[in-house]
């Protein structure tokens, strides 16, 4: 594992637990309401479809809160995730919901070497999850590796137009960040908090990220075997990406306050693998 890559593990594994103990993952109303999906996937479910009955692998699926809501909406699912912490806390939920989930502690460059290949229907990617790996070209490979002739990937993700500019800009939609990947250079952040509320300061406060431009993304999928078969770009994001800029609906979507449709926040992009 990469030195990045290790530093990023080392963070994620210290956030897992105060992620499921916080109200922000709903971890106890999953419990307590079996029919219940996170915030994520029910936006998702208009363009998702019926999975009923699918085999689905989720890709970087952290506590698995995504994971066990697509497992509610029938698909027999698997999750992947390089955070042992993580993917304790994944397996604890799902037990707690009597749902059977095959989790797996695997980078996800690796995970078609961990689960079979040609096998899934389904590959997902839940948002906030390719900017931590720093070849996009990497994970297009897993994705293909692990989907059957026929077989689809969904992916909600942040915009690389967004991810290219300076949040702490108030006011201002400013482009400082890369908007294509550069591998070799990754964004080092040094932050001592997560995205959830909590009086716990972070150890492991050094990550890395990546950005990659939506042409990249496509380049790598079609290099694999795969066809696009749908790209909508969302004028919301579901946390406050622009801090004092953004305003926030009743789905927990945020969005510009002033002209949104100035700039994609997010976008859903699906694609088939080719059979034969």
């Amino acid at each position: 594992m990469s030195d990045s890559m290790t530093l990023n593990k080392t963070n994620w594994d210290e956030r897992a637990p105060l992620h499921a103990a916080s109200e922000d993952y709903a971890v106890q109303r999953f419990v307590d309401d079996p029919q219940f999906l996170s915030e994520v996937v029910q936006f998702d479910r208009p363009l998702l479809g019926d999975i009923q009955g699918l085999r689905g692998v989720h890709l970087q699926c952290h506590i698995g809160t995504d994971t066990l809501s697509l497992a509610r909406l029938g698909a027999q699912m698997s999750g992947v995730d390089f955070s042992a912490a993580s993917l304790a806390e994944a397996r604890t939920l799902a037990q707690r919901c009597h749902t059977p989930i095959d989790y797996h502690e695997s980078d996800v460059f690796l995970a078609a070497e961990v689960l079979p290949q040609g096998s899934f229907d389904l590959v997902y990617t839940g948002i906030g999850a390719l900017c931590w790996l720093p070849s996009i070209e990497r994970w297009a490979h897993t994705v293909g590796a692990l989907l059957k002739p026929g077989g689809r990937l969904f992916i909600r993700e942040g915009h690389p137009m967004l991810w290219a500019l300076d949040e702490d800009q108030p006011g201002a939609l400013q482009v400082t960040h890369a908007y294509f990947e550069r591998s070799d250079e990754p964004q080092v952040w040094d932050y001592d908090t997560t995205y959830v509320e909590t009086e716990h300061k972070l150890q492991a406060t050094v990550t890395h990220e990546w950005n990659h431009g939506l042409g990249e993304i496509i380049s790598a999928l079609l290099a694999q075997g795969l066809d696009i078969t749908g790209l909508v770009e969302h004028q919301s994001i579901p946390w406050e990406a622009l801090p004092g800029q953004m305003v926030v609906d009743e789905r927990g979507e945020w969005r510009l306050k002033e002209a949104p449709w100035r700039l994609p926040l997010s976008y859903t992009l699906q694609a088939v693998k080719r059979r034969g």
